[in-house]
């Protein structure tokens, strides 16, 4: 392990526990975590983020349904699933989200998929997209020009959940399949920067 892994080791923890309310068998990660089953588990029922944001997904390999978890603590899958109208009750794989920068984070939505079209440049939260201008509820391509952002299928940041970072596909998403595993609609209404 070389240095900068050490420094990376150190601004992420996450502690899951196999049942809700933080009961059961354990386990503490400072990097991610491909598949759960393979450390025993049979599923993730409830999770405590110490440092750093990452992303969990319901299938092994970081497949399925995305889900944001920022520090603080998870008791069970609707705290991380939240608002979701899709709701999952198990986590299978997670990973840290290494390039969030909450002060320095910059996304451009595009109207048309390959960044065609009007397009809208942001650097803060918004609830609602259709309420800051943005004349439709699709986003069929962004560019991630700087940070991580998460965004919503609903206002009110609800819905499916796409984690967008610049580190991931050089901070390109051409069009919606590139969202998520679990992307069926480029429906996007609302979106914030992850905390850091």
């Amino acid at each position: 392990m070389n240095t900068q892994q050490m420094e990376q080791m150190g601004k992420f923890k996450i502690t899951v526990w196999e049942e809700e309310n933080f009961q059961g068998k354990r386990c503490e990660f400072m990097l991610e975590c491909q598949n759960i089953m393979e450390r025993g588990f049979n599923k993730i029922r409830s999770i405590k983020v110490e440092n750093g944001p990452w992303v969990g997904y319901e299938y092994p390999e970081f497949q399925g349904q995305q889900f944001i978890l920022e520090k603080g603590d998870y008791p069970r899958y609707e705290a991380w699933s939240g608002n979701s109208s899709y709701r999952t009750e198990h986590m299978l794989s997670f990973r840290p989200i290494k390039c969030a920068s909450h002060s320095d984070s910059k996304v451009t939505l595009y109207e048309c998929e390959d960044f065609q079209g009007r397009k809208f440049e942001m650097c803060d939260d918004y609830p609602s997209l259709q309420a800051m201008g943005w004349c439709s509820k699709e986003v069929p391509s962004i560019k991630v020009n700087s940070g991580a952002w998460v965004a919503y299928q609903f206002p009110g940041y609800r819905g499916y959940q796409y984690i967008l970072e610049r580190d991931r596909h050089q901070g390109e998403y051409r069009n919606y399949n590139e969202y998520s595993t679990q992307a069926h609609t480029n429906q996007v209404q609302s979106i914030r920067r992850i905390q850091h």
